[in-house]
């Protein structure tokens, strides 16, 4: 029975998917969009509302600089040209956390359009990916269908969230399956990371997406129906349920039946996707000019004070770590995911001398350790300038790799500096030729089988050898100089 991988693998042969993804992120600003209520995530239900977010008569909204500022800075940052005039508009529909009846949103003047993200494939190579528009438009609020006395028999209404700044961000559909959207979504959360426009967290909903996806016969240019898939409150739920999405349209056409555009609800524990409700199109949101709103104008000196102000962002710096510092580029990507990362290296890069030996530490140690304690890298006890002195330590020759990790743990642990953990344990490597000679004759003499198995062709033998050698000098004899003993005392080269 083939396994669930190779059926998708033989359905991608077939069929050719079409994605694209419309992100929605909130704003870092301190107030909402037309309100100067605060933007916060976690406060009592509707406590952070106003006549304005509550949508009561005679309340007017007043944009928000600070808003548009960040907005403007996300469309410069994926390459966007800025429309000097957008407009806000009307989205209207009915649903209970919209306190309005309706959402003050852009659709026909957006506020920028035809950027790009780039997503490096499995094999290294780089592509962009079409960034259709950036607009802006409020948020609405959440209903609770759990955790109260009444939850069973009915939900309830939470506005603080209603008013607070997103931008949208729509791809165009030129993702072709379920890893090139997950990659998409990575780099573009990179970018608004790196940008400062928006913290990124999918579990507190400040970064939400939805997912279009059609398939057609491989060869084929005409598109096939799409369906929008909602509730994706992960990157891996992302790609799972964009692969059981494409999965479930080919069995549609492969047994003759339609695919009906629709909105559909992915289900995480099911694993499945499953209707919501047909698809709307922009007629039925009856859109037009907030009358409340002029035209939204943005000057050329405006767009050029946030050009200025952003910080280098993550395809540039991830070139420049394997041009400057000679990273592999898998290297260099893991490490411009995060700004703070990113950072973090160059510090103990610069600080210890060695850009390779500090990004494996970064990567493989501190990254790891961040993970099992579920603590942000503004949390590490291990600063920049000590992990440093630790790949200095080794880099002398003072303590051996395998010391070192074991010194890493006490600095993690305790805060301590590498060189007084060093000097209060005595873990100083030896690399004395005559005390390590005597050593290794020793070990030698003790296990004549294991000499007579080397010196015969079974060079596998030495690894046992330098094993005994550390055992006895509790892990602290500099092996390169165990190595050249033990072939000199073995009679090998």
């Amino acid at each position: 029975m083939p396994s669930a991988a190779s059926s998708f693998a033989e359905v991608l042969a077939a069929y050719e998917p079409v994605i694209g993804l419309e992100v929605h992120a909130q704003l870092l600003t301190r107030s909402k969009l037309f309100c100067s209520c605060a933007n916060r995530f976690g406060a009592p239900p509707n406590t952070l509302v106003c006549p304005v977010c509550l949508g009561l008569p005679g309340a007017l909204p007043v944009p928000s600089r600070e808003a548009v500022t960040l907005a403007l800075r996300a469309a410069l940052a994926l390459g966007c040209r800025v429309n000097q005039t957008s407009v806000f508009e009307r989205k209207n529909y009915f649903y209970p956390d919209l306190p309005k009846g309706y959402q003050i949103s852009q659709y026909e003047r957006p506020l920028a359009e035809d950027g790009a993200v780039v997503v490096t494939g499995a094999d290294g190579a780089t592509r962009p990916i079409r960034v259709q528009r950036v607009h802006m438009e409020e948020d609405a609020g959440k209903l609770l269908h759990e955790g109260f006395a009444w939850s069973p028999e009915k939900s309830g209404v939470d506005l603080n969230r209603a008013g607070i700044p997103l931008i949208e961000i729509v791809s165009a559909p030129d993702l072709r399956d379920p890893q090139e959207a997950h990659e998409y979504l990575t780099a573009l959360r990179a970018v608004l990371l790196y940008a400062g426009v928006s913290d990124g967290n999918m579990e507190e909903g400040s970064l939400r997406c939805d997912a279009n996806v059609s398939v057609r016969p491989r060869g084929r240019q005409q598109l096939g129906t799409r369906a929008e898939i909602k509730n994706l409150n992960s990157f891996r739920n992302v790609a799972r349920a964009i692969e059981h999405e494409i999965a479930r349209q080919v069995a549609l056409v492969e047994t003759g039946r339609a695919v009906v555009q629709e909105t559909r609800l992915w289900n995480a524990e099911r694993g499945e996707t499953a209707p919501m409700r047909s698809k709307e199109e922009a007629h039925d949101y009856r859109y037009f000019p907030e009358p409340d709103l002029p035209p939204l104008a943005v000057d050329g000196e405006w767009v050029e004070e946030v050009r200025r102000s952003l910080p280098e962002l993550p395809a540039p710096r991830r070139q420049r770590f394997v041009d400057s510092y000679g990273l592999p580029p898998y290297d260099a990507g893991v490490l411009t995911q995060d700004r703070a990362v990113a950072d973090y290296f160059e510090a103990v890069a610069a600080g210890s001398g060695d850009a390779k030996a500090a990004s494996n530490w970064v990567m493989t140690e501190v990254l790891r350790k961040l993970k099992e304690d579920a603590r942000p890298l503004a949390q590490c006890p291990v600063a920049p300038l000590a992990l440093a002195g630790l790949v200095r330590l080794i880099g002398a020759g003072t303590i051996s790799g395998k010391t070192a990790k074991d010194v890493f743990e006490t600095m993690w642990r305790t805060g301590e500096d590498a060189g007084a953990i060093v000097a209060r344990e005595g873990l100083t490597q030896l690399s004395d030729v005559t005390a390590l000679e005597a050593v290794v004759a020793e070990v030698v003499a003790a296990a004549p089988q294991q000499a007579a198995s080397y010196r015969s062709g079974k060079p596998a033998a030495l690894g046992w050898f330098v094993g005994q050698v550390m055992k006895r000098t509790g892990g602290r004899a500099n092996p390169q100089l165990v190595n050249v003993l033990l072939k000199k005392s073995l009679g090998g080269s």
